[in-house]
């Protein structure tokens, strides 16, 4: 099984939820592991923030301006060894979270470039301050690293074995993705839904969504996948029904004709989109579903379904069926 998606898609968070519902979570140790990343995103977060602030002219509080100052000068690539966050750090983004202006700039996030996890990393706070902070469940999945190369993990679903393989969604990762191409039974190519009205990372001129589509046209279409099973999770929904009100639809994809609160309508116009490129002879090995990667319940559900897939077309190519 291959998930292939453009950066930023949740490729990485499925794979955590395949260890969680899979392999038996994370113990202890492992958690402990994920904490300086959890402590560097937040940091990173804010960061971003206040840097994005006098680019909208988003002016920040008088009081906080020392506290700005403090984050902006921490080393971006910081270690912090202890298990809690620092309370020099800590009050800082506490003070700053609070602050009417950089409450405005999340909001504003596709304007420029903020980890889609932020906000509940800045809820999450006064937790991540505690002394013996071990990230929970929630941590882990909403904390991203960027993936370079690519990750091979083997899960044991039933009396079948896995062998999924996670790739880098950025442009500069996509040229090793062939190294994985051959004998994929399985391709499951994620699609943020939540970033319609986003720029890529490393081409600020490039929507999102216009990326991806282009994407999964180039590999729906592939020699490479001519026999494969193709599953497309359209993910991030929570995140895309809490945009769509205050970010029409329609002033980046001009022939949606649907409501600005219709999420119904705008997630069938865009699943519509994805499925109309692939120009292959068999339309029928192409299944979606609408996902939240971090909703763990809810993704096991979806890999029971992937697995009877799996084991129908299996059945197929075997002549049973």
């Amino acid at each position: 099984m291959l998930l292939l998606g453009a950066g930023d898609s949740g490729k990485t968070t499925i794979l955590k939820q395949l260890k969680l519902n899979f392999e038996g979570g994370y113990n202890d140790r492992e958690r402990k592991l994920h904490r300086n990343d959890i402590f560097s995103i937040t940091v990173a977060s804010m960061r971003s923030v206040l840097q994005a602030m006098p680019h909208l002219n988003v002016p920040i509080q008088p009081g906080n301006e020392s506290r700005k100052e403090l984050i902006l000068g921490l080393n971006p690539n910081m270690t912090i060894t202890q298990d809690y966050l620092p309370r020099e750090i800590s009050e800082a983004l506490r003070g700053l979270w609070y602050d009417p202006g950089v409450r405005a700039v999340v909001n504003r996030s596709r304007e420029y470039q903020l980890n889609d996890s932020a906000s509940y990393f800045f809820h999450a706070l006064e937790r991540m301050s505690t002394p013996g902070y071990l990230p929970t469940d929630q941590d882990i999945l909403r904390s991203r690293v960027k993936t370079t190369g690519i990750v091979e993990n083997v899960f044991k679903v039933g009396e079948t074995h896995y062998r999924v393989f996670d790739v880098g969604g950025q442009r500069s990762e996509r040229k090793k993705w062939i190294n994985c191409f051959d004998g994929v039974n399985a391709l499951v190519f994620l699609v943020s839904l939540s970033e319609y009205d986003q720029r890529l990372y490393e081409a600020e001129d490039v929507n999102r969504m216009t990326e991806a589509l282009t994407l999964f046209d180039s590999i729906s279409n592939s020699r490479w996948f001519v026999n494969t099973q193709i599953i497309v999770f359209f993910n991030k929904i929570d995140l895309f029904a809490e945009k769509l009100p205050r970010s029409p639809l329609s002033n980046f994809f001009p022939d949606y004709d649907g409501g600005n609160d219709d999420y119904p309508a705008a997630c069938e116009f865009l699943k519509q989109k994805f499925l109309s490129v692939y120009r292959g002879e068999d339309p029928s090995k192409i299944h979606s579903f609408l996902t939240c990667a971090t909703d763990s319940r809810q993704i096991q559900m979806i890999m029971d379904s992937v697995q009877e897939i799996l084991l129908m077309a299996n059945l197929k190519s075997a002549g049973i069926l």
